[in-house]
């Protein structure tokens, strides 16, 4: 029942977001067309509006979004008249997908790891290490890194491709600018939970069982203390992969963040709209994967609500 539940309050979540990013376009000033009012007849104009139902009531227009919504058709694109938005989206979310994945494995990996070995040495030269790392990572953004690594990597010591898309070295330098940050908060957020955990009595039981420390840490401590990572995953996640609007930009990734980006500047509202419900859809979708997840990792929680 409340697996039904979290499904229906994802079907709200999307309606509300979806309805939010379409009265919000309907709240900017003029059209995509008003610019060519003065350059063009005023019946191309028009016949411009007609074809993409600005000319139609408010009311309409909405139910016409919403119908396309729910057909998986998000319309065609006002700038490049030969390709609709899903043409659009296909195009663009392989390279952000793969950019997005490469990170959050090494964020997540090397992240995780270096909050463990904080924790197990607090305190100590490897604790202070880790979190002057950390506290690099998230002082750093992404748009400051990701010109150093450019600067270095690949104008000066010549190790790594740029500006271009297509093997596995075009993606080194994008991954690891996008990966820094996120791979820091993950860090602080294991060795705060870690060390949490390490201090709860059922360690100091199993410790006193003679269960081996190896044991303890892995069964005991990172089982338990990785749960409030997992609920920071699923935004991080999204993130990742659809938040690539800068670093996509800077490395001349044909990623959906570049066309998103490029939308704005050109006021295509349906490229706009399909792209914000695209990330949107994806972000409560994760989100409610993750809620199930949580039963997978903890055999204790139950999958309730409060009225079950």
């Amino acid at each position: 029942m409340y697996i039904v539940k979290r499904f229906l309050t994802m079907l709200l979540t999307i309606w509300v977001i979806a309805s939010l990013t379409f009265l919000i376009m309907k709240m900017i000033p003029g059209d995509p067309f008003a610019s060519d009012a003065d350059v063009l007849p005023e019946e191309v104009v028009e016949n411009m509006r007609a074809k993409y139902n600005l000319d139609e009531p408010v009311p309409v227009q909405y139910a016409l979004y919403l119908k396309n919504l729910v057909t998986l058709d998000l319309g065609p694109s006002i700038q490049s008249e030969t390709r609709t938005v899903n043409d659009i989206l296909i195009a663009g979310f392989p390279a952000s997908a793969t950019l997005g994945i490469q990170s959050i494995i090494v964020a997540l990996f090397f992240g995780l790891l270096l909050g463990i070995v904080a924790a197990l040495n607090h305190n100590k030269l490897p604790d202070y290490s880790a979190m002057i790392f950390a506290i690099i990572g998230i002082s750093v953004p992404s748009f400051i890194l990701a010109p150093l690594l450019i600067n270095y990597f690949a104008v000066e010591w010549g190790l790594l491709p740029v500006a271009s898309w297509g093997t596995f070295q075009h993606s080194v330098l994008p991954t690891i600018a996008l990966a820094t940050t996120p791979l820091a908060v993950v860090a602080r957020f294991m060795r705060s939970s870690m060390l949490e955990v390490m201090n709860q009595n059922y360690i100091k039981t199993a410790d006193a069982k003679g269960l081996s420390s190896v044991k303890i840490v892995i069964s005991h401590g990172i089982r338990n203390a990785i749960l409030p990572v997992v609920s920071f995953i699923g935004p991080l996640f999204v993130a990742l992969i659809t938040g690539t609007f800068v670093i996509e930009k800077i490395f001349a990734i044909p990623g959906i963040g570049k066309y998103f980006v490029d939308s704005i500047f050109n006021r295509d509202y349906p490229v706009i709209m399909g792209t914000t419900v695209f990330f949107s859809v994806i972000l409560v979708v994760t989100l409610f994967l993750i809620d199930i997840s949580y039963r997978l990792i903890d055999p204790r929680i139950k999958l309730t609500s409060k009225g079950d």
